[in-house]
């Protein structure tokens, strides 16, 4: 029985407008069409696929089953996702993968979850000026955005 493909993830989320907002402005993720579970939720959608289920915590006993450290998706303009997050203060971080011609935007979405933008084949951004992939140190490592007057 082999895995064929991630279908999505689910997470639990305290403010659900704030992590749709999160979600669509930083991810490029769409909401949309969701079953008319008895709960308050949102899908998030990527092209035709709902990637991502969100269920808000307002009114629930019960919680997920553990830890994720991050999810990673793919994504396209770096540059445009990079100014978009500096314009809106998040603090981020930039890497490039050692020898592949990746680079990754890390930010954490409202509720501490780590998001992995992954990046392939774009230009180099001037965020890496510096950086050194094999100890993840200089370049936009960690950067608070600072927002625009």
């Amino acid at each position: 029985m082999p895995a064929l493909s991630l279908d999505h993830y689910n997470i639990f989320c305290k403010d659900l407008d704030a992590t749709v907002r999160f979600y669509e402005r930083y991810v490029g993720l769409t909401n949309g069409d969701r079953p008319p579970f008895p709960f308050p939720g949102a899908w998030m959608y990527a092209g035709e696929k709902a990637i991502l289920h969100i269920v808000s915590e307002t009114g629930r006993d019960d919680q997920g089953s553990g830890a994720i450290d991050h999810i990673a998706i793919n994504c396209s303009d770096i540059r445009g996702t990079l100014d978009q997050i500096k314009q809106d203060g998040l603090r981020f971080e930039v890497r490039k993968v050692p020898a592949r011609p990746l680079q990754q935007v890390f930010v954490h979405d409202p509720d501490g979850v780590m998001i992995e933008l992954n990046f392939w084949h774009e230009a180099d951004v001037k965020e890496l000026d510096g950086f050194d992939p094999m100890t993840n140190r200089a370049g936009g490592q960690k950067e608070k955005a600072v927002p625009a007057q």
